[in-house]
């Protein structure tokens, strides 16, 4: 289970995915001039050096605790090689949604203070759905190396 090559990739998809919770994925200066993140977790403006949490997003928390959960739990269906497919690719699909979710909550954030949407906004978090989904890839492509040496075993038998 553990030694798997895909058991890793899947692994590390998961700690880039709940790594949402300590980045942010949205950075800007607000009308005022306060410096201001957006994390998974919620709002958050720089006053006196320290970050003060405006708003909290308990959605996007929630959602982004079970993106990061999915791998885990496909970790431990090694046996059934196909619903762990499966669910790796219902993963990548939750991840391209939960990204467009994250882009739109960003737009609209820079819509209320007239700021558009550019290179100098965006955050680290941004960056690491990219990262789960190509870790996610590798855990497929692990897969499909176990399944083709099981079924050429089995040929052999």
């Amino acid at each position: 289970m553990i030694q798997r090559i895909q058991s890793i990739w899947l692994l590390l998809a998961a700690i880039i995915i709940l790594g949402l919770f300590l980045f942010p994925y949205l950075n800007y200066t607000d009308l005022v001039g306060l410096g201001k993140k957006l994390l998974v977790t919620g709002s958050y403006a720089a006053v006196n050096n320290e970050s003060v949490k405006q708003e909290s997003y308990v959605l996007q928390s929630i959602a982004t605790a079970v993106l990061g959960f999915i791998p885990i739990l496909t970790i431990f269906l090694y046996k059934n090689r196909k619903r762990q497919l499966m669910l790796i690719f219902i993963e990548i699909v939750l991840i391209c949604l939960f990204g467009i979710w994250l882009f739109m909550s960003s737009k609209d954030t820079l819509s209320l203070i007239s700021q558009p949407f550019g290179a100098q906004n965006i955050g680290v978090g941004f960056f690491l759905l990219p990262v789960a989904i190509v870790f996610l890839a590798m855990a497929i492509g692990g897969i499909r190396k176990d399944e083709k040496l099981i079924k050429s075993a089995d040929r052999l038998r």
